[in-house]
């Protein structure tokens, strides 16, 4: 299965790394330059090793990791295709929606592994790095860790689920807050509502996430992926249907004059003008 991913990830292209360590499978963030941005490229990538774990016995957990000073800093601009065309609003928006749904889907097939998943949470996460982070089952952070959803200060909807999760760890009041204002929070508010378990001095980030793992992985397998499927199948009543809305949504915004304006306006550094068209 490794020879397959040398096949479809070609070198040089990564965005991610696997790595099997004594039943851990170490899954890493690996365009530190880019602080970790993440593109359709990731997404694909992480469908692939999602894929490949599922069905690996040695792996009796996962962690999720990242390279250099961020853990994800949000969506890549600069990544190829990351714009999407049509000719006409409809044939974008449709397109749009279909390319977020198959955006969740990779992140369901992840999210969904058997093996719980602990991530490691330094630096920005941001956007789509947060709403990554919110699908492991577990979250460590790095006391520089800072969070925050930021779409609609670009005028689109939130739209890989984070807000959603967040409602559902942390209470509808601060998913909207986060999620309607765009604003930050560092590692110490994060844990304080319940969207991080642990958070760790920067240098210590790395031990601590290594040692959740290893207390996970030294278990019975069969008795902690039970575990995680109850608890998840309580938890996550009516996600499906709430992620379709989702999708729906931010295709509709991400296609709207304002989005045009809010990235427009993101690059020149100026305060965008948005008018609900």
């Amino acid at each position: 299965m490794i020879d397959t991913l040398d096949r479809e990830i070609p070198a040089g292209e990564e965005r991610l790394r696997l790595a099997v360590e004594g039943g851990v499978g170490v899954l890493t963030l690996c365009r530190p330059e880019k602080l970790n941005g993440w593109s359709w490229e990731a997404s694909r990538q992480l469908g692939l090793y999602a894929d490949r774990l599922r069905f690996d016995e040695d792996v009796r957990v996962v962690l999720l990791r990242a390279e250099g000073r961020a853990f994800c800093a949000g969506i890549d601009v600069t990544a190829p295709g990351g714009a999407i065309t049509g000719r006409s609003a409809a044939e974008r928006t449709h397109r749009y929606d279909e390319g977020i749904r198959w955006v969740h889907e990779r992140f369901a097939a992840f999210a969904r592994l058997p093996q719980p998943v602990v991530a490691a949470v330094q630096g920005f996460c941001l956007g789509f790095g947060f709403e990554l982070a919110l699908m492991a089952d577990v979250r460590i952070a790095a006391d520089d860790a800072v969070f925050a959803l930021p779409e609609a200060q670009l005028g689109v909807a939130v739209d890989a689920g984070g807000d959603l999760r967040i409602a559902r760890d942390a209470g509808a009041g601060w998913a909207k807050y986060l999620a309607l204002t765009g604003r930050r929070i560092d590692a110490a508010t994060a844990e304080r509502r319940g969207l991080v378990q642990l958070v760790v001095p920067r240098d210590d980030l790395d031990t601590a996430a290594r040692d959740t793992a290893a207390a996970v992985a030294a278990n019975g397998p069969l008795a902690v992926r039970a575990i995680k499927r109850n608890i998840d199948a309580f938890a996550d009543q009516g996600m499906a249907a709430a992620l379709d809305r989702a999708a729906l949504a931010a295709a509709l915004t991400l296609t709207s004059d304002d989005a045009r304006e809010g990235y427009t306006a993101k690059a020149a550094r100026r305060p965008p003008g948005f008018d609900g068209r």
